[in-house]
């Protein structure tokens, strides 16, 4: 099973999963293995937000995990075979392991407006 959590800075999970171009990878094999682990940083036109072709490093994956997404992009990749799961937790390996318990933390659902207000803002003071 591959897992994908966005995570602009490889720290913790981030939203906007469209338009993000890091992802944590996560490749599990059986229940005991310990993952496998790969930093995908892609370029912006391969954000799915700008991505046009047919095929994306992220069809392979099974699930990704990401604090918000947009229904556009949930439905994009539905139709590629892969799930997206929005959750509330922020460090990508316990949300992974919470994903695979059948725990999942349940997302904020103004998370994705509070991000927007912060970068709105950020933009703003420089």
């Amino acid at each position: 099973m591959k897992i994908a959590v966005s995570s602009q800075n490889f720290k913790s999970v981030t939203g906007h999963a469209g338009k993000s171009r890091r992802f944590i990878i996560f490749d599990i094999g059986a229940p005991c293995d310990s993952p496998e682990v790969v930093w995908l940083d892609l370029p912006k036109e391969m954000t799915f937000h700008e991505f046009s072709g047919d095929r994306h490093p992220l069809d392979d994956m099974d699930v990704i995990l990401t604090a918000s997404a947009g229904q556009g992009f949930v439905d994009k990749l539905a139709r590629r075979g892969v799930q997206v799961i929005t959750c509330g937790e922020s460090e990508p390996y316990k949300a992974v392991r919470d994903y695979l318990a059948g725990t999942v933390k349940r997302a904020n659902p103004h998370a994705h407006l509070e991000q927007e207000r912060h970068e709105h803002t950020s933009c703003r003071q420089n």
